[in-house]
């Protein structure tokens, strides 16, 4: 059964999943920045642990989809003034 809160991602079942730890300075904060990035790529975003306090934030998330498009995603933080650090393996793990 399909569900409508979930639906699939475009490019079938050559994709991609990259984690990265992101860091955003106070101007960001309230921002919906990963939630807009995802969106525009087509993205699944996958929030795994977060920190926001009234200077700072950061976040550990995953990125599914297409790779070139988690590229672009990585850029785009970049851009916009987030510090982005790629996370190696499995984050679950450790």
């Amino acid at each position: 059964m399909k569900s409508p809160l979930f639906p699939p991602l475009q490019g079938g079942f050559n994709l991609a999943k990259k984690s990265f730890k992101l860091y955003f300075p106070q101007k960001l904060i309230k921002e919906p920045v990963m939630f807009l990035v995802a969106k525009e790529l087509d993205l699944l975003l996958n929030i795994r642990r977060a920190k926001i306090t009234a200077e700072a934030g950061e976040a550990t998330i995953e990125l599914e989809g297409k790779a070139e498009n988690i590229e672009k995603a990585e850029k785009i933080f970049k851009q916009k003034g987030v510090v982005v650090e790629a996370v190696p393996g499995n984050i679950l793990e450790g």
